[in-house]
């Protein structure tokens, strides 16, 4: 007697996914549906902040805002 577990996925559906992945001529992490949020949006949105802190604080010390006593 030999049990068998049920897959996770059903195996049409495993096809599918294969197909459409293997059919899309992009960078594989972009391939996805969310993966352009997290590729390319996220690190933008971080360096966008990042620019803006930088010229903040060099605005600040060239006209001697913000100095601490």
């Amino acid at each position: 007697m030999m049990l068998t577990e049920t897959p996770f996925r059903a195996r049409e559906k495993l096809l599918e996914k294969q197909r459409l992945f293997q059919s899309i001529h992009r960078h594989t992490y972009l391939k996805g549906p969310m993966d352009k949020v997290t590729s390319v949006a996220i690190p933008l949105a971080l360096a966008a902040s990042s620019l803006y802190m930088i010229g903040t604080g060099i605005y600040n010390m060239s006209n001697g805002i913000g100095k601490k006593e």
